[in-house]
């Protein structure tokens, strides 16, 4: 599994290397920075608690639920394939507000928020780190020796953990150091035998290649903002392509553009470092080095960094966005803090030994709301945020059409879906009522939007 999704990220990094190399020639201009690429973590637990799990947990074989996963997996690339052509279209006619508000909320809320509880766990190694990288990176203040800030950081806070563990002063880490042995991935066909297991898994995993196709087309335009215009369609068919090899060679994860590309290129980063990152993961994963450089960094030390480029990508989602927007880019981040509190709840009640079911009254209904909101939020968050900046600019029909748009993913389950898992349904069979209650409000909302259209143009005439 690991080398087999690995490769994914190896191949990806190499062509987005290429990418900026290739944009580089053509502008004449040195600072390029690489689009980031590596694998979709909400597709990684996806997979491991809607997939992998359940096939273990009904089969008892553990080769069975990678053959599912590799299928999965491979339905995800070639979906991906599909919708990458759209990309272009959509940076066309989708605004900056929408776009960049929707990684926006998802930088502040999951890249920063959440490793800022692990700097809080250990603040003597976290904070000191993230202090360092914000004073080398916004402070612009020089490191010695001429060190990247990000370097610095996570040296000083390795250092500070080990030395104190060494001392017998503070928590330590567990390094297990066994065998290297090299594990290549290699296309196998295994898991055509899956297919029929695979199908009713299909509807978890789908959703998650549109959310990464939005996903790159919103990275696309961040970079773009930053200074590096990608085609989007070259960003898109790289990501599915990778995806599709990852699974024919036991992968069980696609990969993704990360968010990011203005926070490493205000870290410094160009067209290399991509390269750097393909053949670092690439080989550690087939010789199992990962595993011992994970057990080396620790967690407070590395969080810093993402707290930072959480940062930057909200920052420019204000920034490079027009300011009567400023509205529709904050709305963006609704959706995803539903998200957020979704993990952070879910992961308080297994802790407490009890379940989502087990709740009742308003904790049941409050966490069936959160339910409902935080799935699909990456879509969501588009929508909201286009359709706010459509009433904005007094384009009222246009924001009718959104919300009908929202109306008809309501009914499948694309947005607000009232299963836990964020699966699809077909809108003749909903799980419950709500699908229809939500596509219900849509629709009101559409037509009042465009009742307020023709009222608006009855006065202008």
């Amino acid at each position: 599994m690991v080398p087999g999704t690995a490769l994914g990220v190896l191949v990806g990094d190499l062509a987005y290397t290429w990418l900026a190399v290739r944009l580089m020639r053509r502008t004449g201009r040195a600072d390029v920075t690489a689009m980031p690429f590596g694998i979709d973590t909400p597709t990684l637990f996806a997979m491991v608690f809607g997939v992998l799990g359940p096939v273990m947990v009904a089969t008892g074989d553990p080769r069975l639920a990678w053959k599912v996963g590799m299928a999965a997996t491979l339905a995800i690339g070639l979906a991906k394939l599909g919708l990458a052509f759209a990309g272009d279209w959509a940076l066309r006619v989708v605004p900056r507000a929408a776009l960049l508000g929707s990684i926006a909320g998802i930088s502040i809320l999951l890249i920063a928020f959440l490793p800022m509880l692990k700097i809080l766990r250990d603040p003597l190694v976290g904070l000191v780190a993230l202090a360092l990288l914000l004073l080398a990176l916004l402070g612009r203040v020089r490191m010695p020796f001429g060190l990247p800030g990000a370097f610095v950081a996570v040296l000083v806070g390795t250092v500070i953990f080990w030395g104190r563990a060494s001392l017998g002063l503070g928590p330590s880490g567990a390094i297990g150091l066994s065998p290297l042995r090299l594990s290549l991935p290699w296309p196998t066909l295994g898991w055509l035998e899956a297919l029929p297991e695979t199908l009713p898994y299909l509807s978890i995993a789908l959703p998650f290649a549109l959310v990464t196709i939005i996903g790159g087309i919103d990275n696309t335009e961040s970079a773009a903002a930053a200074g590096d215009e990608y085609r989007a369609r070259d960003i898109l068919l790289t990501e599915a392509a990778a995806t599709v090899l990852a699974g024919c060679c036991g992968g069980v994860v696609q990969n993704t553009p990360y968010i990011g590309h203005p926070a490493y290129k205000a870290m410094g980063a160009r067209a290399g470092y991509t390269l750097a990152t393909g053949l670092v993961i690439g080989a550690g994963a087939a010789t199992g080095v990962l595993s011992l450089l994970v057990a080396v960094l620790p967690e407070a030390a590395i969080a810093p960094i993402l707290v930072f480029i959480g940062l930057e990508i909200t920052a420019q989602g204000f920034l490079a966005t027009p300011p009567r927007h400023g509205a529709a880019v904050a709305l963006t981040f609704v959706p995803v803090a539903a998200a957020v509190v979704l993990i952070e709840s879910g992961s308080l009640l297994a802790a407490l030994g009890t379940a989502p079911t087990a709740l009742t009254g308003d904790a049941a209904h409050g966490y069936q709301a959160l339910v409902v909101l935080g799935n699909g939020f990456i879509l969501t968050a588009v929508l909201w945020g286009w359709a706010l900046a459509a009433i904005i600019d007094h384009r009222l029909v246009l924001a009718g059409l959104l919300f009908a748009v929202a109306s008809a993913a309501a009914l499948v389950g694309a947005i607000h879906s009232p299963l836990a898992s964020g699966a699809l349904f077909w809108p003749w069979a909903p799980p419950s009522g709500m699908p229809g209650y939500l596509a219900g409000a849509y629709g009101v909302v559409a037509a009042l939007c465009w009742l307020a259209g023709t009222r608006n143009r009855r006065i202008t005439a």
